[in-house]
């Protein structure tokens, strides 16, 4: 728990709080330290190796052997957005093809990229997955053809937590079109669960900062040696003239040292934290009828449960929530002001009415036993009370049951 606010925090896929061990290291960068890394004085030199001792730690949790390859951003999604159209507009890719495949799941700033570039002319195939979220590398395989230039598939689903086999998918892309790019969305996975950019293959990948304990506007995107990438912002020779603009040198300092507190932490992260979530799994299976868990049950992010809540409305849930002081979401942050469907969980199957149920918590470093014990206590008196005043009960929702397979064995 959060002791200083008394609050229960479980949506560190939104954002995490700012490690002490990372505001320490930023503070001297705000005033005695506070040089520009292109000048070329002391102060500016100092500035410029602080950069670089941040881009050798983050390159180290990413498992990056060339820290040159990582390219400062202001978070994953304008990576995103310099991966997709930075490299379709790269000088002389698009003469080898104009096709682009993405999954249909990924986040909305590279699908909103994909939707820019059909319109200039490029074409776009939006792989499905099955109903855990789950890209196959067979179906990926099938829809890339000779002149496909680019392929985007996402490590890690932040609404419904499913890991993808990013080894296979990345085997299969090549092997179909030795030639495409691949690049990954990994932001929701970096810091929470292992990540291993070169040992998959990838040629690119996003990531941010402030989804693993580093402050808000900082992230990055890998790039691996011989992609070309035209600037999306231009006007300076920094970052290798790929992203122009000062570089925010407390924001990186933050993030570098936020990525070396990610690998000494690493076990602990994934193992206690998995069993915490799996402890909440329980609590609530055992606890509340009539909910089905999203995203697959074993290949998912280990402080990650997502869940369909039926006969109520998710955002009553996540205020009644609010008023106990715990602190979750519905699906994306990108998202959860849009009052539509989530297009992930329309991906996977689950039918509109359902959907407004969806609930994710998503764990943190600061988590305790006692946080799951008192959402184990609260969230089934939340659920109940909804129920008791929700004009839906089951002879309205045997109706939707009937529609979609997907809940068959929903729990009641």
């Amino acid at each position: 728990m959060l002791e200083t606010r008394g609050i229960v925090y479980v949506d560190h896929l939104a954002t995490t709080p700012v490690a002490e061990e990372v505001i320490e290291a930023m503070m001297p960068y705000f005033r005695e330290k506070f040089g520009n890394p292109t000048s070329l004085h002391e102060l500016g030199v100092e500035a410029k190796k602080a950069i670089n001792r941040a881009r050798e730690q983050v390159a180290e949790l990413l498992n990056v052997g060339t820290p040159e390859e990582i390219v400062y951003t202001s978070g994953a999604i304008e990576a995103n957005n310099l991966a997709i159209k930075g490299y379709a507009k790269a000088p002389g890719v698009s003469r080898r093809g104009k096709h682009i495949v993405v999954s249909a799941i990924e986040h909305h700033s590279i699908l909103h990229s994909c939707k820019t570039l059909e319109k200039e002319g490029f074409e776009v195939t939006y792989v499905e997955p099955d109903e855990y979220g789950i890209i196959h590398p067979e179906k990926l395989a099938e829809a890339i053809r000779p002149d496909t230039i680019l392929v985007s598939v996402g490590y890690a689903n932040r609404e419904i937590g499913t890991l993808q086999d990013m080894p296979a998918l990345v085997a299969a892309a090549k092997e179909k079109n030795p030639r495409v790019v691949f690049h990954s969305d990994i932001a929701a996975a970096v810091g929470h669960t292992p990540v291993d950019v070169e040992g998959w293959g990838l040629d690119m990948a996003s990531f941010t900062g402030h989804y693993f304990y580093a402050p808000k506007g900082v992230g990055g995107l890998y790039v691996r040696k011989g992609v070309r990438l035209k600037p999306l912002i231009e006007g300076g020779i920094q970052e290798g003239g790929r992203r122009a603009g000062t570089e925010p040198v407390p924001l990186i300092v933050g993030m570098g040292v936020a990525a070396e507190l990610a690998i000494k932490e690493m076990d602990d992260r994934v193992n206690r934290l998995r069993r915490l979530r799996d402890k909440l799994k329980k609590g609530i299976e055992e606890r509340i009828p009539y909910i089905k868990f999203t995203g697959h049950p074993e290949k998912r992010l280990p402080n990650h449960l997502s869940l369909i809540v039926m006969y109520i409305e998710g955002e009553a849930m996540l205020l009644m929530l609010n008023i106990k002081k715990t602190y979750t979401a519905s699906g994306s942050a990108c998202v959860s002001y849009a009052l539509k469907q989530s297009h992930v969980l329309a991906a996977i199957g689950v039918e509109k009415e359902a959907s407004n149920g969806s609930i994710v918590f998503s764990l943190g470093r600061e988590n305790t036993e006692e946080d799951i014990d008192y959402i184990i206590e609260e969230y089934p008196k939340v659920i109940q009370r909804l129920r008791e005043i929700s004009p839906f009960g089951p002879e309205n929702w045997d109706q939707f049951a009937k529609k979609a397979d997907k809940f068959k064995n929903v729990q009641g």
